[in-house]
């Protein structure tokens, strides 16, 4: 956190070094971002990532879209336009707020970078099935991604029962789990935990942590549950 000194913030210890929420997905040759945060520069240069072939956004809030320019990049390599898919909603953010992205103004000199594309119901990409999980983020809205026996639940306080269902038989969730303390927006760590009880999932990973949990700390946290951490890597 920006000027902050507290114990987490000044740890030497690279697990708490974190930046914004994201997930890159390789498949089939494939690379699929999930959202394009305020960090995605860093991030990309940190992991080598060559190339996007699609995003996918989870919600319109600024810590998940506004790298969105940094993406201009893979475009002047590979002279392709990214394809991103989204809810109607979060797509109607996008487009209001970044519309040059997607559309060619009178008289600039850059073709589109983006197209959008709404989702509401399971689709292909690549081969690959990808089932849209919708969120409650407070008084707001997200939504995960299930892509056969993983699914992505960032940015989330509650899962709606229709949900649950479509998460029926996951094995690996990576699932917002804010802090320890409670939070109108996000599940904190006890809630992620005891919303994915009833799926009983193998693996239960803890991704948007924020500055008041140590990494140490996941002595404290059930069997089959751990903590997220920049560049943590696992297949499927």
């Amino acid at each position: 956190m920006v000027g902050c000194r507290c114990p987490v913030c000044c740890s030497t210890d690279p697990h708490d070094r974190r930046s914004r929420s994201s997930l890159l997905i390789g498949y089939a040759g494939k690379k699929i971002l999930v959202d394009s945060t305020t960090d995605l520069r860093f991030q990309m240069l940190r992991e080598s990532v060559d190339r996007i072939d699609a995003v996918l956004y989870t919600h319109a809030h600024a810590d998940h879209v506004n790298g969105i320019d940094d993406l201009r990049g893979f475009h002047f390599l590979y002279h392709q336009v990214i394809p991103c898919y989204a809810c109607q909603a979060t797509i109607e953010r996008l487009l209001s707020g970044f519309s040059y992205i997607f559309h060619r103004k009178e008289g600039a000199t850059h073709p589109p970078l983006m197209e959008a594309n709404v989702v509401d119901a399971t689709f292909y990409l690549f081969g690959q099935q990808i089932v849209p999980i919708p969120l409650q983020h407070g008084a707001g809205f997200s939504c995960g991604y299930r892509l056969g026996n993983f699914a992505y639940l960032t940015d989330c306080s509650k899962i709606p029962t229709a949900s649950l269902a479509l998460l029926q038989g996951v094995d690996t969730v990576v699932i917002d789990g804010l802090r320890w303390s409670p939070h109108p927006y996000h599940f904190n760590i006890t809630g992620a935990i005891e919303a994915l009880r009833p799926l009983q999932a193998r693996r239960i990973i803890l991704t948007h942590l924020t500055h008041e949990v140590r990494h140490s700390e996941k002595d404290r946290l059930p069997a089959g549950v751990e903590f997220a951490f920049d560049g943590m890597n696992f297949e499927l």
